[in-house]
């Protein structure tokens, strides 16, 4: 039975809702393991793209050097809440960031994969957050232990997402 051309697409919304969830709750983490993966999996559909330096193996690097720190941030009581303001637009443009950059990559509309993950981190950055506080106020457990455990999550979900992913169609390497 032959193949329709869109079964053979790569997916670009469920892993996108994936990454974008996982801006919500640490907003480095997503594009660290988003640009892993594409530094790994060089799309052709970021060929020409300003989003095409998440390729690049530095920029993997760096991200995920920033995203370990912002983990061990996040416990500090100087760090603000998640839903302040300017770290909610933050994890918006975090999650903005992988969205655009994944519909790219699979050559999808940067617009639409952006908005798309831009509106699901905010929406994870508000459930986690009270998911947080409220594990914290029930269980006594202090909230900076109970981010631990997020991070786990952040960290198992993140690496569960790269595995399931295929190359993109039209996947480049650079010469």
């Amino acid at each position: 039975m032959k193949q329709s051309k869109k079964s053979r697409r790569p997916a670009k919304f469920w892993p996108v809702m994936g990454f974008a969830t996982l801006a919500g709750m640490r907003s480095m983490s997503a594009p660290a393991f988003v640009s892993h993966y594409l530094a790994r999996q060089p799309a052709a559909g970021l060929a020409g793209s300003s989003l095409r330096f998440l390729q690049k193996p530095a920029t993997a690097t760096v991200l995920k050097v920033v995203a370990a720190a912002e983990m061990v941030a996040d416990k500090l009581p100087s760090t603000p809440n998640r839903i302040a303001p300017g770290v909610m637009l933050g994890r918006l443009l975090s999650g903005a960031l992988v969205g655009a950059a994944w519909y790219r990559s699979r050559h999808g509309s940067a617009l639409g994969g952006g908005v798309l993950g831009g509106l699901v981190a905010v929406a994870s950055t508000v459930v986690s957050y009270a998911l947080r506080t409220g594990i914290s106020d029930k269980s006594g457990v202090p909230v900076a232990l109970v981010g631990v455990g997020e991070d786990a999550l952040v960290l198992a979900g993140g690496a569960a997402l790269l595995r399931g992913q295929q190359p993109a169609h039209g996947a480049w390497r650079p010469m």
